[in-house]
């Protein structure tokens, strides 16, 4: 089977890569959300231009409810992945994805932006999401981590690109409103052509000359286990909750990065205007360390086990979160612990699918891998809110991160716990 099938006119195992660049560009699209917190500035100014009411909480209620709807729809679209096909699923998403950006054009107030953008756009980049995923997964078996880390890179790397490209927009081209159409319109034809591209290798095929490695002396043997069967197991209750955890730290620390920064650089002197032009551009760096973190960690989850990459992200992220609350008024901690966090947030979007494969199997992965993803949906309200009560109650931003620390701790106690193999039971 191997030897005879071929990918674009190429041998599977050259063009097989194809797909991950596909669906690499197909993140970069989907992951915009990630750069939220600069298109919000010039929304703020229009909506004030409209007299209407604006306030920090209201709106940040798009961002929550995009990333809350996309990680509902995850599991829910996951088993249409199987039924329809890839492309159909792919081409769906893309087409509501657009239509989110381009809506959110059209509404004057915040509330209006969480249902038009956060519903309809949550919607889309959770239908199609999954997607470019499990195709990297079923065509490397045999690099799976890599695979799929590069694969969702683009999630990670999109507000590198996004910030700037909005900016420029917002300037030169017809301001807030005009960038979302533009915004819209490109994402729609990019994602709908690159759904065309999608499809999963045939059945029973495997890269030529590959075969899966023999299991390790007292590690469990390899079976598929169906949704049903996952959720009994101690490794998914492990898996869930470290996957919580990890997107907790590291999308709370997306949401408040500028005004952490701003509290930092006010506590050393720096120059208000001066503060925020660096805050607003290090969303580049952050974006880099989050895009690249994926593969990175995906690698890592290849070479050390879900488990141990688990633990290395954890202790990464208790160093980070002590630093930055350690050192309220060094702008170089506050970067390096940012960048950190950013990374490992991408970390875990490829520990996790890679995780799921490797111990549920492939069989069911699509349903299996949505409701796993579920956590990020739990880590980024749980996150969000946590940060903003401490603010409210602390009167600053820094006040939370030894909590995150205590929860980085109890994710370092569940993986080694619960992060093994499960043993599949037989009648």
């Amino acid at each position: 089977m191997a030897e005879e099938t071929k990918v674009f006119g190429m041998a599977a195992e050259s063009g097989r890569w194809i797909f991950v660049i596909a669906g690499m560009i197909m993140n970069f699209c989907l992951g915009a959300i990630y750069a939220y917190s600069v298109v919000r500035v010039p929304l703020e100014t229009y909506y004030k231009s409209l007299n209407v009411g604006v306030t920090a909480t209201n709106m940040l209620y798009p961002f929550i409810v995009f990333l809350l709807v996309f990680a509902i729809t995850m599991p829910l679209a996951g088993p249409y992945i199987g039924k329809l096909g890839p492309k159909k699923v792919a081409m769906i998403g893309g087409v509501l994805t657009g239509l989110g950006w381009f809506l959110a054009s059209t509404v004057a107030d915040p509330t209006m932006l969480a249902i038009m953008y956060g519903i309809v756009g949550g919607l889309g980049v959770g239908i199609a999401y999954g997607v470019p995923i499990q195709v990297s997964s079923r065509w490397f078996p045999d690099k799976r981590g890599l695979a799929v880390g590069l694969t969702v890179l683009g999630f990670g790397f999109s507000a590198a690109l996004i910030a700037p490209i909005s900016d420029f927009l917002v300037k030169n081209y017809g301001g807030i409103t005009n960038t979302f159409r533009i915004f819209g319109v490109a994402f729609l034809i990019i994602l709908v052509a690159l759904s065309m591209l999608m499809a999963f290798p045939p059945a029973g095929w495997v890269p030529r000359g590959w075969k899966p490695p023999e299991p390790k002396a007292g590690a469990a043997p390899k079976a598929d286990f169906m949704r049903e069967e996952m959720v009994k197991t101690p490794a998914f209750i492990g898996l869930w909750i470290c996957y919580t955890i990890g997107t907790l730290a590291g999308l709370m620390a997306i949401g408040v990065s500028k005004p952490v920064g701003l509290e930092i650089a006010a506590s050393a002197g720096m120059d208000k205007i001066a503060a925020g032009a660096l805050m607003t551009g290090l969303v580049i760096p952050f974006a880099a360390c989050n895009g690249f973190g994926r593969p990175i960690f995906g690698t890592l989850t290849d070479k050390l086990t879900p488990r141990n990459t688990a633990l290395l992200s954890f202790v990464l992220i208790i160093l980070a979160s002590l630093l930055v609350y350690m050192s309220p008024a060094n702008v170089t901690i506050y970067t390096l612990s940012f960048a950190i966090l950013w990374g490992c947030l991408g970390g875990w979007l490829a520990i996790a699918p890679t995780a799921t494969a490797t111990y549920f199997g492939i069989k069911d992965n699509a349903r299996n891998y949505g409701l796993v993803f579920t956590a990020y949906g739990a880590g980024a309200v749980i996150g969000s809110l946590l940060a903003g009560q401490v603010k409210d109650i602390f009167g600053a931003y820094t006040n939370v991160f030894p909590i995150v620390a205590v929860l980085a701790l109890v994710g370092i106690v569940v993986a080694f716990v619960l992060l093994k193999p499960p043993v599949k039971k037989t009648a």
